[in-house]
């Protein structure tokens, strides 16, 4: 929520707020999870912050990209991924990133203290105070805005491309991009380095190599509530887990935990053997997608909700089109990014994730644009005579082309989901779009067929994964012996399962 307004004797925001800081300034207000103002005379943001100790995450990520695959620095890219707090400390506030490597999860506060003061923690920022009041301690944000906190810089130099600086006089924050939300704030920058090119990557992508200008994005978000129950992770399992030392576990039991990664699922009616998800996981394609790309990826992306049903759940997965006036790095959005690259490049799944409990509150798929004419190339390079006499021969390589967009949106919304590789899945009969999928490709006729290049749908051990990562049980009494018959059933069936650590 924005509005505008002039500050006097008394600021007026949600009742009256008596601050001598912002007393004559021309601001404007938003009311959300932190209240901010921003002051355009000096491009300035000021933030209120009122819950000392309360943590919340802190999300970085990329707006807008360089566009070189080898240096790394895409649009939409996912930064650091820290749960913070503000902690007041005489007339500054710290921002403080606990190391949640090392736990002690006991009522003993004691024993919880000793495990805190026993590893180090991080300072992210630090503030000065401008002053107090019953809306909270009031400090100035932009220069932890105006930072390059995704190591834009740091990044340039180690590919050998210069060494780069922000130049704060062509710098400036981006306010159409910052907002305000109830449980989460948005903020964003845009940043100028100034430097001096060695490389020859930055200048094929960069109009004056010597100033590369980015948007970075900054995220404030509530954690979630404690009502989500982590799940045990099993390393035949296919899931994506976290770990941490728990130093009040007892003696004769594992002292390292692991848990799956994986979004909050829970069935309206836990016995029911088919019910609606109390709330679906719902992803949303980037709208600048064009056709046919768009319907592909729409289509391959919902494959998903297949194995859902498999696990009893009813429209469980959705895909739907981002909407127009949402921003694809809001935390509130589970986001498909089409990315440009000035060469073809990786696509990858990448999720922010509650490092407390494992719990995904963001799923984001970055996917390469240059992909499908890739692909589509492939197929001209194999057809017989592609182009003999005109151009009206393109839709078998097409169609193949398109057939891999669909495995590769199914497959990166996977990882967001909480799935790793199964590189074992060829052998099964595709059985899991988590493989890197060859296409099968037939000669008929003495004539190239493409038609069954890729499969279609989820495999059957994408089912097994999303049984064991979502299955709702209604209570945990006997969820360990449930999990274990499910990959115990999938094992004696022949299934086969290799993942990174094992290739």
């Amino acid at each position: 929520m924005k509005n505008i307004l002039i500050c006097a004797a008394f600021l007026i925001l949600s009742g009256s707020v008596s601050s001598q800081v912002l007393k004559g300034k021309k601001l404007d207000s938003y009311s959300g999870f932190f209240d901010f103002y921003y002051e355009e005379a000096q491009d300035k943001i000021y933030l209120y912050v009122k819950d000392l100790d309360q943590e919340f995450l802190y999300v970085n990520s990329l707006a807008s990209g360089v566009g070189n695959n080898d240096l790394g620095l895409d649009r939409g890219q996912l930064g650091n991924r820290r749960v913070v707090s503000f902690k007041k400390a005489g007339n500054k506030l710290l921002l403080v990133q606990p190391n949640l490597n090392y736990r002690a999860l006991t009522d003993n506060e004691l024993e919880r203290k000793s495990i805190e003061q026993a590893f180090a923690k991080s300072v992210i920022f630090g503030f000065k105070i401008l002053e107090s009041n019953e809306k909270g301690h009031l400090i100035d944000l932009t220069s932890f805005l105006m930072q390059d906190a995704h190591g834009v810089a740091s990044r340039l130099k180690r590919s050998k491309e210069g060494t780069y600086k922000i130049d704060i006089s062509k710098s400036a924050l981006s306010l159409d991009r910052t907002k305000a939300f109830p449980e989460n704030v948005e903020f964003e920058a845009l940043l100028t380095f100034k430097g001096q090119p060695t490389g020859t990557k930055l200048r094929s992508v960069t109009p004056t190599a010597s100033l590369v200008t980015v948007n970075q994005h900054h995220s404030f978000v509530k954690l979630p509530d404690s009502n989500y129950k982590p799940r045990e992770f099993d390393v035949r399992s296919g899931a994506i887990s976290i770990s941490y030392m728990d130093y009040a576990t007892p003696v004769q039991e594992q002292i390292r935990k692991r848990y799956i990664v994986r979004h909050r699922l829970e069935k309206k009616d836990p016995t029911a053997a088919v019910s609606e998800a109390v709330e679906p996981i719902i992803y949303y394609l980037d709208p600048g997608t064009p056709e046919p790309v768009r319907s592909a990826l729409l289509e391959g992306g919902s494959w998903w909700n297949q194995a859902y049903e498999a696990a009893g759940y009813k429209d469980a997965f959705q895909i739907k089109m981002l909407p127009a006036d949402a921003d694809p790095l809001d935390c509130r959005y589970n986001v498909i990014q089409w990315v440009h690259r000035s060469t073809r490049g990786w696509s990858y799944g990448a999720s922010v994730v509650d490092p407390r409990t494992g719990e995904i509150i963001k799923g984001h798929v970055s996917l390469g644009s240059l992909r499908i004419r890739q692909d589509f190339m492939i197929a001209q390079a194999l057809m017989n005579q592609p182009f003999a006499s005109s151009d009206d021969n393109y839709k078998p390589m097409l169609d193949m082309a398109l057939a891999r967009i669909r495995q590769l949106s199914a497959h990166e919304i996977g990882h967001t989901l909480g799935f790793t590789h199964n590189f074992a899945a060829s052998t099964n009969d595709k059985a899991s779009v988590m493989d890197y999928p060859h296409p099968t490709i037939e000669l008929a006729n003495n004539r190239i067929d493409f038609s069954q290049a890729y499969d279609t749908g989820i495999g059957e051990w994408d089912k097994v994964t999303v049984a064991y990562s979502y299955s709702d049980f209604g209570d945990t009494e006997n969820e360990k012996a449930r999990l274990n018959a499910i990959l115990d059933e999938a094992y004696d069936s022949g299934m086969r399962f290799i993942t990174d650590s094992d290739a």
